[in-house]
């Protein structure tokens, strides 16, 4: 943030009053201070805006701050001020770039904010699941460990990680930090990556997905990877497989996985991330929520405090180098 502030006091005697609307705080947690940002003009706040009110609320923007909301040619024709969009994000597939290229608009994203925080919680699923921990710390909550008499309760049957195999989609920041923990476990990591990467066995995705006894899912969402990991991948699994996904829910076939759950045709299941979020009554995974080899979480695995407070502290750093002609972050170009 010292970098910041010291280009404003080279900027004394500008009048700099950007119209920065930020149209969905909540996501971004309502304990995250976005005053900083009023350094750079006026700020206006919506803890959320559902669609039908995206185009009033950024009709007089100079700069959009946005999470989830989806922007394109409906909702910003008639920002005739907008000059960039800081996305609070890595991904930005809620923003039409092609408008925004064809309208001058600039994008910028926020790379590699989330890495340690995705990462943990990654772990942390796969080792919920593979531990069974619900089941061992409801013996312990009910009262029944306390009644049955016996010092040890061992069922259901857990397994070492220690020499299993361990898939990993996507072997990106995130990706490569997953790996590095999995070989701490004892675990030989095969990964599904465009580019080889030195020190690592990269193979196919089918071969990754048949052969793996664990496998995370760390891929951008493109309509290249979009149903990447597909029924019949699914169904190429390990009975004794695990799966756990922090990357986007459209990635997979999420019908598929949760009746892979359902039929026992895969061991466990792990997601952060939904094709719609939240999910309602009517999705496959609300039937599922409850199992015990099920690991459902809100979207929560990047929003660690340290992870949001460097997300919103590149957001304005993005946007100085904006205003001050410099390319940091651009997506659209």
């Amino acid at each position: 943030m010292s970098s910041i502030k010291n280009k404003r006091k080279m900027r004394e005697g500008v009048c700099v009053n950007y119209n920065i609307v930020v149209l969905d705080r909540m996501t971004l947690g309502d304990d995250l201070d976005l005053s900083p940002a009023k350094a750079y003009g006026t700020l206006c706040v919506f803890d959320k805006t559902p669609p039908e009110l995206v185009a009033e609320r950024v009709a007089d923007a100079d700069v959009i701050f946005v999470n989830k909301v989806k922007l394109g040619k409906d909702n910003l024709k008639d920002a005739t001020r907008l000059k960039l969009i800081c996305e609070a994000a890595t991904g930005y597939d809620n923003i039409d770039l092609d408008y925004c290229r064809e309208h001058n608009i600039a994008v910028c994203n926020v790379p590699g904010y989330s890495v340690y925080s995705v990462t943990q919680v990654t772990v942390s699923m796969v080792l919920n699941l593979v531990n069974h921990f619900k089941e061992y710390t409801r013996y312990t909550a009910s009262g029944e460990y306390t009644k049955g008499g016996n010092a040890n309760i061992l069922t259901p049957v857990y397994h070492e990680l220690y020499g299993k195999t361990w898939g990993i989609v996507g072997y990106g920041a995130i990706g490569a930090g997953v790996g590095a923990v999995a070989k701490a476990l004892g675990c030989k990591v095969l990964a599904f990556k465009k580019t080889p990467v030195d020190g690592i066995e990269c193979t196919d995705l089918d071969t990754l997905m048949r052969e793996s006894d664990i496998v995370t899912v760390h891929i951008p969402l493109s309509e290249e990877t979009r149903g990447i990991i597909s029924n019949e991948r699914i169904a190429s699994m390990k009975k004794s497989a695990i799966l756990v996904n922090t990357a986007r829910g459209a990635v997979t076939d999420e019908f598929a996985l949760c009746e892979a759950i359902k039929n026992g045709s895969i061991a466990g299941f792990g997601t952060d991330v939904y094709s719609v979020e939240p999910f309602d009554t009517d999705s496959p995974f609300y039937a599922i929520k409850d199992y015990d080899n099920v690991c459902l979480t809100p979207h929560m695995a990047w929003g660690t405090i340290e992870a949001r407070e460097r997300c919103f502290g590149e957001m304005l750093k993005n946007m100085q180098a904006f205003f001050d002609g410099e390319i940091r972050n651009r997506v659209e170009r």
